[in-house]
């Protein structure tokens, strides 16, 4: 008899493993792990062994930082030739980032990271970690499924196609533009045309040398080149631009779009990146006039990542020690699942 495959669960924060306190909900060490113990359905032989690991300091996941990114993954890689594959209990509220950076700062993955949390604390009776916490290890167990994702609902989504879309529904997740990789209902049904290959050559999480200044902004009417002009200044050096539609901007203030051009040239050559506020549909800059006025000013298509995604690329691929060129390069190039390269002659939604 083959033995147990067996599941490292990282309990990093968040609202599953939270107990009330007279300031509100907290992280609290321990309780995920003894509660874990006393659920006897873990106990049962179809599901595989595990080992829970508090990454201390807890967090509540708005707290979570670039650097708890980098820890995150350090711990998988330290651990990686020891477990079938991984269950990253996370707090909600940045659970898209998180998911988004593993995704890049894990490249070669040929194990299973699935990350999970709840709306409703374990301490809660109607909690949703339970069944989260059941089906994440059975996904992780199984290993068929090499990549970063986001379990929740009833539904695994690649980890860098999902964002947070509702905080008081159960269905607190979606993925716009790629549907889920698996479907949990009275058995899992993976969709295997859209799971990654795992990595043939071995997972080597990437050295990252600096801490790189980036920031997003979101365009809203009005928005002014004064504004624009003091957040590109130093020390930023990569900006995530949230913009209307299919990648559209304002074109009448040519203040506003030499602001960025300027910013986006030597010898600043802040990499600019161009992601729609729709949580779906692809950026696509020569559809119409104003996103065509952004990529004479030297902004990037995102194509269809999602501002998590381009966020957390950006940052990774800077604190790697890349040169702008390459970045931008980079950028638009298929790294881990997180980008479709539309042909920009496809048709538009009419803004």
């Amino acid at each position: 008899m083959s033995a147990r495959p067996r599941v490292c669960v990282l309990h990093v924060g968040g609202t599953i493993g939270m107990v009330r306190t007279e300031a509100g909900y907290a992280p609290q060490p321990d309780f995920l792990g003894n509660y874990m113990n006393t659920m006897p359905e873990l106990r049962r032989p179809e599901l595989p062994a595990f080992d829970v690991v508090s990454l201390e300091p807890l967090l509540d996941s708005a707290d979570m930082a670039p650097e708890d990114w980098v820890r995150i993954a350090a711990a998988i890689a330290e651990r990686y030739d020891d477990y079938t594959g991984f269950v990253v209990v996370h707090g909600t509220d940045t659970m898209a980032y998180t998911a988004s950076a593993l995704s890049f700062l894990l490249p070669g993955l040929a194990k299973p990271v699935i990350i999970t949390g709840s709306q409703l604390s374990l301490e809660n009776v109607r909690s949703d970690g339970r069944e989260h916490i059941i089906t994440s290890l059975l996904l992780a167990g199984a290993g068929e499924i090499p990549e970063v994702c986001i379990y929740f609902a009833s539904r695994l989504l690649r980890g860098n196609r999902a964002q947070k879309v509702h905080n008081l529904d159960f269905v607190a997740f979606d993925s716009g533009n790629l549907p889920p990789l698996a479907h949990v209902g009275v058995g899992v049904e993976v969709a295997r045309h859209l799971v990654r290959k795992p990595g043939a050559h071995g997972m080597k999480m990437i050295p990252l040398v600096r801490k790189p200044e980036v920031a997003a902004v979101r365009l809203f009417p009005g928005i002014g080149a004064a504004m624009m002009s003091k957040l590109l200044e130093p020390p930023l050096e990569g900006l995530v631009l949230e913009t209307y539609g299919v990648g559209n901007a304002p074109s009448r203030d040519q203040a506003l779009l030499t602001a960025i051009a300027r910013s986006a040239a030597p010898p600043r050559e802040v990499v600019i990146v161009n992601c729609s506020q729709c949580h779906g549909g692809s950026v696509r800059q020569t559809v119409y006039s104003t996103g065509a006025a952004l990529a004479r000013a030297g902004v990037l298509s995102g194509f269809d990542m999602t501002p998590e995604a381009a966020l957390t690329k950006l940052y990774c691929l800077l604190a790697a020690g890349l040169p702008p060129a390459e970045v931008r390069a980079r950028m638009q190039q298929d790294l881990a699942g997180e980008l479709t390269r539309a042909p920009e002659s496809a048709g538009a939604n009419v803004p």
